[in-house]
């Protein structure tokens, strides 16, 4: 059957006024033009109130709100977060008493344990694994192994095990240790490791058992902080999989042995969109209160805008 189209009649289309409509974006929500001479403060103050801008705006001062309330802040990282140099950041807003926790996979305890020891880390594996030489550092292995044999005698989590170990060793760069931070500042530092994920777990020297165990006893103390969360804040920042995991069996451990945990920030932050960490730190925590927030870009930059932000925040509250 051949059909025959004309073009559509437009003459009888519905109007309304421009002024009646309501809209996504007003000009009251714009940057602000920078004038030479702001401070910090004015510089997140002048961000637009749209998307991450405004996202990254309520980031800092739920941070901000937990610090002054007296409220959790668990930073769970990747160890790319380590990689690319923000150990004295974090460091220095656990001195503050802003992060309250912190959680890393188990390549983190390899890298802030080489920056303890020689102030660098992160070998090039394209490079070494050709030859099969890849994770073989022997001062690595070695003291990480015994360190975590240790802390399985003393009944430690691993990352205290591992922060005793480098403090007691008196390692020449200990104070760009975020393990050695937590023990020195007396916070959390908890290690969920997953076997036959980290070069350590190539070594004889390894013991499984005892890194086991002692992972486990992170997992719940990791636990006993998600149960205190309740008003404070969540950050996921560079792990696409294990921490997501982690924070979701936590969660549910604790709503299951009757802990109020609904009302909190959640916060993730990555290069790109990973479907566990939306589903399993953003959506699902929040779904019965609280926030979610997903931001995309830079640890490296990100991660210091943040902290400076709610650095700014925290010291004007102190003068009101």
């Amino acid at each position: 059957m051949i059909r025959s189209y004309k073009p559509i009649n437009l003459s009888g289309i519905k109007t309304y006024s421009l002024f009646s409509r309501k809209s996504k974006v007003t000009s009251a929500d714009f940057a602000e033009v920078w004038n030479k001479g702001g401070n910090f403060e004015k510089f997140i103050d002048s961000l637009p109130d749209l998307l991450a801008a405004d996202q990254i705006k309520t980031v800092i001062s739920s941070i901000a709100s937990a610090y002054k309330n007296n409220k959790v802040v668990l930073f769970a990282m990747g160890a790319h977060v380590i990689k690319v140099g923000l150990n004295p950041v974090l460091i220095d807003l656990i001195k503050r008493g802003v992060i309250t926790a912190v959680a890393i996979n188990g390549a983190g305890i390899i890298h802030d344990f080489e920056l303890a020891m020689t102030g660098q880390t992160s070998e090039d594996v394209a490079e070494s694994l050709g030859d099969g030489t890849f994770g073989m550092a022997h001062e690595t292995c070695t003291f990480l192994s015994d360190a975590i044999k240790k802390g399985g005698k003393n009944f430690s989590g691993l990352g205290e095990a591992v922060g005793t170990a480098i403090i007691k060793a008196d390692l020449p760069h200990k104070d760009i240790s975020i393990l050695a931070a937590g023990v020195r500042y007396k916070i959390p530092v908890t290690v969920h490791m997953a076997m036959g994920t980290d070069i350590l777990h190539m070594h004889p020297e390894f013991d499984p058992k005892e890194a086991g165990g002692a992972s486990h006893r992170d997992f719940r103390t990791f636990a006993s902080v998600v149960a205190d969360l309740d008003q404070g804040v969540y950050m996921n920042v560079g792990s696409a999989v294990i921490l997501p995991e982690v924070f979701l069996k936590a969660l549910t451990v604790v709503r299951n042995l009757g802990y109020n945990v609904k009302n909190f920030t959640a916060v993730n932050m990555d290069f790109i969109r990973h479907y566990r960490p939306i589903t399993n730190v953003v959506n699902r925590p929040t779904s019965e209160g609280g926030e979610g927030i997903n931001l995309i870009g830079h640890h490296e930059i990100m991660i210091p805008l943040i902290a400076a932000g709610v650095i700014e925040k925290i010291e004007k509250q102190k003068t009101e």
